[in-house]
Protein backbone atom coordinates (compact mmCIF):
# COMPACT_ATOMS: atom_id res chain seq x y z
CA UNK A 1 0.00 0.00 0.00
CA UNK A 2 1.86 3.26 -0.90
CA UNK A 3 0.82 6.72 1.19
CA UNK A 4 2.51 10.44 0.24
CA UNK A 5 3.96 12.30 2.81
CA UNK A 6 3.82 15.83 2.38
CA UNK A 7 6.38 16.98 5.08
CA UNK A 8 8.67 20.25 4.95
CA UNK A 9 10.72 19.54 7.96
CA UNK A 10 13.20 16.77 7.26
CA UNK A 11 13.81 15.66 10.18
CA UNK A 12 10.09 14.65 10.68
CA UNK A 13 10.06 13.72 6.95
CA UNK A 14 12.58 10.99 7.30
CA UNK A 15 11.58 10.02 10.65
CA UNK A 16 7.56 8.97 8.98
CA UNK A 17 9.38 7.57 5.77
CA UNK A 18 11.11 5.38 8.19
CA UNK A 19 8.57 4.42 9.86
CA UNK A 20 6.19 3.73 7.51
CA UNK A 21 8.29 1.98 5.38
CA UNK A 22 9.28 -0.37 8.00
CA UNK A 23 5.91 -0.85 9.10
CA UNK A 24 5.08 -1.89 5.10
CA UNK A 25 4.33 0.73 3.17
CA UNK A 26 5.37 2.03 -0.07
CA UNK A 27 6.31 5.75 1.25
CA UNK A 28 7.23 8.87 -1.04
CA UNK A 29 8.02 12.25 0.59
CA UNK A 30 6.95 15.43 -0.75
CA UNK A 31 8.87 18.82 0.94
CA UNK A 32 6.68 21.06 -1.23
CA UNK A 33 3.16 21.82 -1.29
CA UNK A 34 2.92 22.42 -4.63
CA UNK A 35 4.87 19.09 -5.55
CA UNK A 36 3.02 17.03 -2.72
CA UNK A 37 -0.62 18.39 -4.96
CA UNK A 38 1.08 17.38 -7.89
CA UNK A 39 2.42 14.08 -6.44
CA UNK A 40 -1.12 13.55 -5.20
CA UNK A 41 -3.25 14.41 -8.02
CA UNK A 42 -0.89 12.31 -10.78
CA UNK A 43 -0.53 8.76 -8.68
CA UNK A 44 -2.48 6.68 -7.27
CA UNK A 45 -1.85 6.33 -3.18
CA UNK A 46 -3.57 4.58 -0.42
CA UNK A 47 -3.23 7.69 1.98
CA UNK A 48 -1.48 11.34 2.33
CA UNK A 49 -0.35 12.04 5.67
CA UNK A 50 -0.06 16.09 5.01
CA UNK A 51 1.06 19.11 7.30
CA UNK A 52 -0.20 22.37 6.85
CA UNK A 53 2.80 24.87 7.41
CA UNK A 54 4.29 24.22 4.00
CA UNK A 55 6.24 25.87 1.62
CA UNK A 56 5.16 26.62 -1.71
CA UNK A 57 1.34 25.82 -1.05
CA UNK A 58 -0.04 25.23 2.51
CA UNK A 59 -1.80 22.20 3.48
CA UNK A 60 -5.07 23.69 3.44
CA UNK A 61 -4.62 24.54 -0.52
CA UNK A 62 -3.84 21.05 -0.85
CA UNK A 63 -6.42 19.64 1.08
CA UNK A 64 -9.15 21.71 -1.03
CA UNK A 65 -7.63 21.01 -4.10
CA UNK A 66 -7.76 17.58 -3.96
CA UNK A 67 -11.11 17.41 -2.85
CA UNK A 68 -11.62 19.93 -5.86
CA UNK A 69 -10.60 17.56 -8.40
CA UNK A 70 -12.44 14.49 -7.01
CA UNK A 71 -9.51 12.82 -5.07
CA UNK A 72 -10.89 10.73 -2.24
CA UNK A 73 -7.69 9.71 -0.78
CA UNK A 74 -7.49 9.53 2.76
CA UNK A 75 -5.83 12.57 4.38
CA UNK A 76 -4.22 12.74 7.89
CA UNK A 77 -3.22 16.05 8.79
CA UNK A 78 -0.30 15.73 10.82
CA UNK A 79 0.44 19.60 12.40
CA UNK A 80 1.70 21.58 14.99
CA UNK A 81 -1.53 23.62 14.82
CA UNK A 82 -3.61 22.45 17.60
CA UNK A 83 -6.51 24.86 17.53
CA UNK A 84 -9.91 23.51 17.78
CA UNK A 85 -10.83 25.55 15.06
CA UNK A 86 -7.68 24.26 13.14
CA UNK A 87 -9.16 21.09 13.90
CA UNK A 88 -12.69 21.32 12.76
CA UNK A 89 -11.41 23.43 9.29
CA UNK A 90 -9.46 20.38 8.43
CA UNK A 91 -12.36 17.77 8.91
CA UNK A 92 -14.85 19.96 7.08
CA UNK A 93 -11.95 20.13 4.52
CA UNK A 94 -12.83 16.65 3.85
CA UNK A 95 -9.56 15.10 6.21
CA UNK A 96 -10.25 11.84 7.74
CA UNK A 97 -8.52 12.42 10.78
CA UNK A 98 -6.21 15.39 12.52
CA UNK A 99 -3.16 14.48 14.97
CA UNK A 100 -1.01 17.37 16.51
CA UNK A 101 2.75 17.49 16.49
CA UNK A 102 4.12 16.55 18.58
CA UNK A 103 3.10 12.62 18.75
CA UNK A 104 3.90 9.19 19.31
CA UNK A 105 4.56 7.11 16.05
CA UNK A 106 2.46 4.32 16.90
CA UNK A 107 -0.45 6.61 17.87
CA UNK A 108 -0.08 7.73 14.09
CA UNK A 109 0.47 4.53 12.58
CA UNK A 110 -2.31 3.35 14.50
CA UNK A 111 -4.87 6.00 13.29
CA UNK A 112 -3.15 5.39 9.52
CA UNK A 113 -4.26 1.67 10.00
CA UNK A 114 -7.88 2.92 11.78
CA UNK A 115 -8.20 5.24 8.36
CA UNK A 116 -7.32 2.69 5.77
CA UNK A 117 -9.72 0.12 7.51
CA UNK A 118 -12.38 2.49 6.72
CA UNK A 119 -11.02 1.87 3.18
CA UNK A 120 -12.20 -1.65 3.05
CA UNK A 121 -11.97 -1.68 -1.38
CA UNK A 122 -7.83 -0.61 -0.43
CA UNK A 123 -7.35 -3.30 2.13
CA UNK A 124 -8.35 -6.76 2.23
CA UNK A 125 -10.10 -8.27 4.88
CA UNK A 126 -8.96 -11.35 4.13
CA UNK A 127 -5.24 -12.67 3.58
CA UNK A 128 -4.90 -15.75 2.38
CA UNK A 129 -1.46 -17.61 1.99
CA UNK A 130 -0.82 -21.51 1.15
CA UNK A 131 -3.45 -23.08 3.38
CA UNK A 132 -3.20 -20.04 5.76
CA UNK A 133 -6.37 -18.17 6.20
CA UNK A 134 -6.29 -14.47 8.40
CA UNK A 135 -8.96 -12.36 9.05
CA UNK A 136 -7.32 -9.08 9.98
CA UNK A 137 -10.20 -7.38 11.12
CA UNK A 138 -11.85 -9.76 12.97
CA UNK A 139 -8.55 -10.94 14.48
CA UNK A 140 -9.13 -15.02 13.68
CA UNK A 141 -6.55 -17.28 11.71
CA UNK A 142 -7.34 -20.90 10.60
CA UNK A 143 -4.96 -22.96 9.04
CA UNK A 144 -5.99 -25.92 6.95
CA UNK A 145 -9.78 -25.00 8.28
CA UNK A 146 -8.78 -25.80 11.26
CA UNK A 147 -8.62 -22.59 14.26
CA UNK A 148 -5.66 -21.39 15.43
CA UNK A 149 -6.35 -20.49 19.05
CA UNK A 150 -3.71 -17.84 19.33
CA UNK A 151 -3.42 -14.91 21.60
CA UNK A 152 -3.47 -10.97 20.53
CA UNK A 153 0.32 -11.07 20.01
CA UNK A 154 0.67 -13.88 18.57
CA UNK A 155 -2.14 -12.86 16.12
CA UNK A 156 -0.11 -9.33 15.76
CA UNK A 157 3.44 -11.37 14.91
CA UNK A 158 1.33 -13.48 12.74
CA UNK A 159 -0.10 -11.03 10.53
CA UNK A 160 2.94 -8.67 10.40
CA UNK A 161 4.64 -11.60 8.94
CA UNK A 162 1.87 -12.85 6.61
CA UNK A 163 1.46 -9.17 5.35
CA UNK A 164 5.27 -8.87 4.80
CA UNK A 165 5.70 -12.43 3.43
CA UNK A 166 8.35 -12.98 1.46
CA UNK A 167 10.43 -10.28 3.43
CA UNK A 168 12.75 -10.75 5.94
CA UNK A 169 11.88 -9.34 8.96
CA UNK A 170 14.88 -8.22 12.10
CA UNK A 171 13.79 -8.65 15.42
CA UNK A 172 14.46 -4.74 16.15
CA UNK A 173 11.41 -4.20 13.12
CA UNK A 174 9.53 -6.88 14.31
CA UNK A 175 9.29 -5.18 18.14
CA UNK A 176 9.15 -2.13 16.64
CA UNK A 177 6.04 -3.42 15.11
CA UNK A 178 4.26 -5.56 17.14
CA UNK A 179 5.61 -4.47 20.97
CA UNK A 180 6.08 -0.52 20.52
CA UNK A 181 9.74 -1.21 21.90
CA UNK A 182 13.44 -0.69 20.58
CA UNK A 183 14.92 -4.33 20.66
CA UNK A 184 17.36 -5.02 23.35
CA UNK A 185 19.87 -7.58 22.52
CA UNK A 186 19.61 -9.38 26.01
CA UNK A 187 16.35 -9.47 25.47
CA UNK A 188 14.50 -12.89 23.68
CA UNK A 189 10.53 -11.36 23.66
CA UNK A 190 10.38 -12.17 19.66
CA UNK A 191 12.39 -15.43 19.78
CA UNK A 192 10.06 -16.60 22.49
CA UNK A 193 6.64 -15.62 20.66
CA UNK A 194 8.12 -16.85 17.47
CA UNK A 195 8.37 -20.52 19.17
CA UNK A 196 4.98 -20.30 20.89
CA UNK A 197 3.29 -19.43 17.52
CA UNK A 198 5.58 -21.85 15.52
CA UNK A 199 3.92 -24.71 17.90
CA UNK A 200 0.66 -23.45 16.93
CA UNK A 201 1.04 -22.76 13.19
CA UNK A 202 4.02 -24.80 12.22
CA UNK A 203 3.94 -28.09 14.25
CA UNK A 204 1.56 -29.65 13.51
CA UNK A 205 2.15 -29.29 9.71
CA UNK A 206 4.89 -31.05 7.30
CA UNK A 207 4.83 -27.24 5.45
CA UNK A 208 6.50 -24.75 7.49
CA UNK A 209 5.51 -21.24 6.92
CA UNK A 210 7.63 -19.00 9.15
CA UNK A 211 11.65 -19.62 8.28
CA UNK A 212 14.73 -18.29 10.56
CA UNK A 213 17.23 -16.12 8.61
CA UNK A 214 19.82 -17.24 10.61
CA UNK A 215 22.09 -13.75 11.53
CA UNK A 216 18.88 -11.57 10.13
CA UNK A 217 15.72 -12.67 11.44
CA UNK A 218 12.17 -14.11 9.83
CA UNK A 219 10.95 -14.49 6.82
CA UNK A 220 7.36 -16.12 5.95
CA UNK A 221 6.58 -18.20 2.82
CA UNK A 222 5.79 -21.62 1.55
Amino acid sequence: MRILVIEDEKKSALHLEKGLTEAGYDVSVAEDGRVGLSLALGEDFDLIVLDIMLPGRDGWAVMSDLRAAGKTTPVVFLTARDAVEDRVRGLELGADDYLVKPFAFSELLARVRSVLRRNPQRQPELLKIADLELDLYKHRAQRSGKKLDLTPKEFSLLSLLARRAGEVLSRNIIAEQVWDMKFETDTNVVDVHVRRLRSKLDDPYDKKLIHTVRGSGYVFNE
